[in-house]
């Protein structure tokens, strides 16, 4: 015998409405909780960046005499910096020709990351005497302003007259004779001028990051243009060393064929 009991409608809707209001209780404590767990978490971060900044003063500090010292030794090598540049596949594409003229008289680049590290740095490029400009240091400063938003401030380059190469774009030949095939990008010393985007500033990013933690693996860069030129040499030499094989093996069978006949007894 089944026996079937009746739930009234009342009594059921009661029952789901405490069940999800339980349920709804559960949720809101879990997310309390997690809130508390996350606040924490929040906190050993701010720790943590507040430790890792003092090492990376403390490092700051003892890097500066290599740095002085790496500098130094740099002064010895000629176009060391251009040449850095234009290997470097990122700052390479803002450099025109007349570009490259003006850095071939840059003789040191120096960056030096303030002392908080969090509020910014600044890039100085110091120059020999030169056509272009009257400055013997150019510089561009990163940092904070006072609402916490980056921005940036830069030296006026003082152009010779006639000289100011911001002003100027047209279609020339590189150096190694190849016709550009657009027209030169804007300077790379437009980059002084330009502070739209401090915080989004590619280059000086590159700079600070990239270049010059290590600016030796871009100078020592190999010419790829040479690298081709030196690949096809040792093709045409390769292909000369077969061609001698050849003739030789050639030889070699027409001088035993005359042996051969020369030696018959008659």
């Amino acid at each position: 015998v089944h026996c079937h009991y009746y739930i009234p409608m009342d009594l059921m809707k009661k029952v789901i409405i405490f069940t999800q209001v339980n349920l709804q209780k559960e949720q809101q404590e879990a997310i309390e909780h997690i809130d508390e767990v996350q606040n924490e978490i929040d906190r050993l971060n701010e720790q943590a960046s507040e430790e890792i900044l003092k090492v990376e003063q403390k490092y700051n500090k003892l890097r500066q005499p290599f740095f002085q010292k790496r500098s130094e030794l740099i002064a010895k090598i000629p176009n060391f910096w251009v040449t850095t540049f234009v290997n470097h596949p990122q700052v390479s594409a803002l450099l025109g020709e007349e570009d490259e003229e003006a850095l071939h008289y840059l003789s040191r680049v120096e960056v030096t990351e303030f002392e908080d590290i969090k509020s910014g740095y600044r890039i100085d490029f110091y120059f020999d005497e030169n056509p272009y400009f009257e400055n013997k240091v150019l510089s561009k400063e990163f940092h904070l302003n006072e609402s916490g938003d980056p921005s940036s401030k830069s030296t006026e380059i003082k152009w010779k007259s006639g000289k100011d190469l911001t002003k100027r774009s047209s279609q020339t030949q590189n150096k190694a004779g190849r016709k550009r095939q657009h027209e030169e990008p804007e300077s790379f010393f437009t980059w002084f001028t330009d502070h739209a985007d401090a915080g989004a500033d590619e280059l000086g990013e590159v700079i600070k990051d990239d270049i010059w933690p290590n600016p030796l693996q871009y100078y020592l860069v190999p010419d790829m243009d040479d690298e081709e030129g030196e690949g096809e040499d040792d093709e045409e030499d390769e292909e000369g060393l077969e061609d001698i094989d050849e003739e030789g093996d050639e030889d070699g069978e027409e001088d035993e064929e005359d042996d051969g006949e020369d030696g018959e007894v008659t």
